[in-house]
């Protein structure tokens, strides 16, 4: 895409993409800081 939206739908699927990504990369952050939260007290 060269970056320039010319109607509505494409913009709202454009940023819904980027939701989606952002979700997804947020959850794994997460997910990889609770497991390395969990490990750490069990080496205790």
């Amino acid at each position: 895409m060269d970056g320039t939206f010319y109607t509505l739908q494409e913009f709202m699927t454009y940023t819904e993409g980027v939701t989606y990504i952002l979700i997804v990369a947020i959850l794994l952050g997460m997910l990889g800081f609770w497991i390395f939260l969990v490990e750490r007290d069990e080496n205790e």
